[in-house]
């Protein structure tokens, strides 16, 4: 399908920056694209409306003999997400521990590593780190205290210096190498997912309702080729979540004028679907598989250890469908090795928050079969990208792309 109108929606993740830094980072990661290959375009200015939660932005791109005039729409919840981190420091590092104990107690970080080894390391990660800060801050103030001791000080005196010196050095650790381990944001993050898989998040089952009834009527007003719903890390499952509520609404979505699809990319489905309490997320996976009208398309990367590679997000968790019954999803898999220019990927692959946005930025080389803002801006439908790769390298590199892959040039 040629594609002259797109509506994109983005189903905002665990990120508490919100809609400044990501639009910041959409017009950035745009004009690179647009210099890769050799496009023009413009992105207007964000018109918000704080009733409906959502903020939008034209996009006008122009390539060799095409136009493509694209709607991005973000919803937004960053209130919700900057609420949860203003919960105090001790509660989420007390809450840390119950959640991890229970997902070990019901077996779900055991099916996480079965799944997939690398995220369940990552997921012990925060669990390893705060053992650390906490036993250095003991040893220090055991250290403190027994020498306060030789000086003959009273042990009412040593036991408090101690303590003091002790949380002291904790708290320290703690803040001064937050900005590089996002401690207290994994804190927070693996805290409130547990509790969204348990249904005990009232405020976000709201949001994502209100959400739903937002793609309905968009859906409903536009004129666009397609419409595709984009969630990116944990917002893939809310991505799941906000279109299953859309189609329970109307169940008509997607099968007059506008086609609808799915795009998860950097998926992590299983840190809700996997919980025994969730039995209504596998419940959204399963009728999500079957939708007749709704293309799904799941795009994964080895080189991100903060998504599920490979995982099917249907017969992994363990949906039973007969071959004719399953249409989604599409699942793609890419290499980073594509993305980056040479001589980078050695070193950037283990900068894994860095390495998991790469889903939402710009192309470093040509030629590769994934490309965010190509997928949003450019004129093939989001299956013909997905399921023809080598004609759309093809296409964009022959009409619009410069003679020589810029990576090379160097």
């Amino acid at each position: 399908m040629q594609v002259r109108k797109r509506l994109v929606i983005y189903v905002q993740g665990y990120d508490p920056r919100g809609l400044a830094e990501y639009y910041r980072m959409f017009r950035r990661e745009y004009r690179r694209t647009c210099e890769l290959y050799g496009l023009t375009g413009t992105v207007g200015r964000i018109e918000d409306n704080a009733e409906k939660f959502t903020t939008s932005w034209d996009v006008t791109t122009n390539g060799d003999g095409w136009q493509v005039a694209t709607r991005y729409m973000f919803l937004r919840w960053e209130d919700i997400i900057r609420k949860d981190f203003g919960r105090p420091a001790w509660w989420k590092i007390v809450h840390m521990y119950r959640v991890f104990g229970v997902a070990v107690f019901n077996g779900v970080f055991l099916r996480i590593l079965r799944a997939h080894w690398r995220f369940g390391l990552f997921m012990i990660y925060p669990m390893v780190l705060m053992t650390t800060w906490l036993m250095l801050g003991a040893f220090v103030g055991t250290l403190c205290m027994k020498l306060v001791g030789t000086l003959d000080a009273p042990a009412l005196v040593a036991n408090l210096v101690g303590v003091v010196t002790g949380l002291g050095t904790f708290t320290s650790a703690l803040w001064l190498t937050e900005p590089r381990t996002y401690l207290l944001y994994l804190c927070d993050d693996g805290i409130s997912t547990h509790q969204f898989a348990h249904g005990e998040r009232r405020d976000w089952e709201q949001r994502m309702d209100f959400f739903a009834g937002a793609v309905v009527d968009v859906v409903h007003d536009s004129d666009a080729d397609e419409v595709i719903i984009v969630g990116h890390s944990s917002g893939s499952f809310l991505a799941v979540d906000v279109l299953d509520r859309a189609l329970a609404r109307d169940p008509a979505l997607g099968k007059h004028g506008t086609r609808v699809r799915l795009l998860t990319l950097g998926a992590n489905l299983p840190i809700v679907g996997f919980h025994p309490h969730a039995k209504w997320f596998r419940n959204r996976l399963r009728r999500l598989s079957m939708a007749s009208d709704i293309d799904w398309v799941d795009y994964q990367s080895r080189h991100d250890i903060m998504n599920f590679w490979p995982f099917d997000p249907v017969a992994g968790h363990g949906i039973v469908l007969e071959a004719d019954q399953r249409r989604n999803p599409l699942v793609v898999a890419i290499s980073f090795r594509d993305l980056w220019k040479p001589g980078n990927f050695g070193r950037r692959r283990w900068r894994f928050f860095q390495a998991h946005f790469q889903f939402l930025l710009a192309n470093e080389r040509l030629g590769a079969a994934y490309d965010y803002y190509l997928i949003c801006c450019g004129p093939l439908d989001l299956v013909a990208r997905a399921t023809k790769p080598a004609e759309a390298i093809a296409a964009m590199v022959a009409k619009n792309g410069p003679v020589q892959d810029p990576a090379t040039t160097r």
